[in-house]
């Protein structure tokens, strides 16, 4: 009886033993290799960004290195007007080529300039043609041109020979007086003109001039020991750095 009761606890025993032994039982090495390779594999994807075939070969290159040999560029770009094109556009339209050089602060100053020039021009050109033609009537021996007693007061005399002398001269002066300032209206208006196209020519030219730290002027006090005189002066000192 004892023997039979030990036989079936051997047999109870037996298969938990064989089920313990096949969990305990180390994995062949072709398959550690192998799952060792997938893992190689799977963590080499992540550090590759692009592969490349070259005669059958494959090249991997990593992201850092492409990230490093791409050339930034700056997203702001500077713009850098053509010199000739300025110079046309500022001979065709005044103003223009301040316009395409994107210096519209220049405008007021410009337009301005035409304009007191403008103003200039017809009021000069108006009062010589009066007084031109009021030196020609008071000048004749018409008495029906007299354009010239608009400019003199009511009930005014000019038939006395020393006053019509002296008018004569008086209209003469202040006809040569505008004649002059119109054409200098004329050369300001003309000034102001090649003044804007100078200007758009030289602003479109140094665009890209390079202004960097290097290139500065200060301005300081100074103290100048004269030995010859054996004294000391004090001043200014203007110091160009270039």
């Amino acid at each position: 009886m004892i023997r039979l009761l030990y036989i079936l606890l051997l047999a109870m025993l037996l298969p938990i033993g064989l089920h313990a032994q096949h969990e305990d039982k180390p994995v062949p090495n072709a398959q550690r290799h192998r799952e060792l390779q997938l893992s190689d594999a799977e963590s080499d994807t992540t550090a590759v960004a692009d592969t490349t075939s070259i005669d059958g070969y494959t090249l991997s290159v990593p992201d850092s290195v492409i990230n490093d040999s791409l050339p930034k560029f700056d997203a702001k770009r500077v713009w850098i007007p053509d010199p000739n094109k300025a110079v046309w556009l500022a001979t065709l339209f005044p103003g223009a080529g301040q316009i395409y050089n994107r210096k519209y602060w220049k405008l007021p100053i410009y337009y301005g300039g035409f304009v007191a020039c403008t103003y200039a021009l017809t009021w000069n050109t108006r009062m010589y043609k009066d007084y031109s033609q009021a030196y020609i009537d008071i000048m004749d021996s018409d008495p029906r041109t007299n354009s010239f007693l608009d400019f003199l007061p009511p009930n005014y005399d000019a038939s006395n020979p020393a006053i019509q002398s002296q008018l004569q001269n008086t209209f003469r002066n202040k006809k040569d007086y505008y004649r002059k300032y119109r054409d200098l209206s004329i050369f300001a208006f003309v000034g102001v003109y090649l003044l804007s196209i100078i200007d758009a020519y030289v602003d479109a030219e140094l665009s890209n001039f390079d202004i960097s730290q290097d290139l500065s002027m200060g301005i300081g006090p100074a103290v100048i020991d004269d030995r010859q005189c054996k004294r000391t002066a004090y001043g200014v000192q203007y110091v160009l750095t270039f």
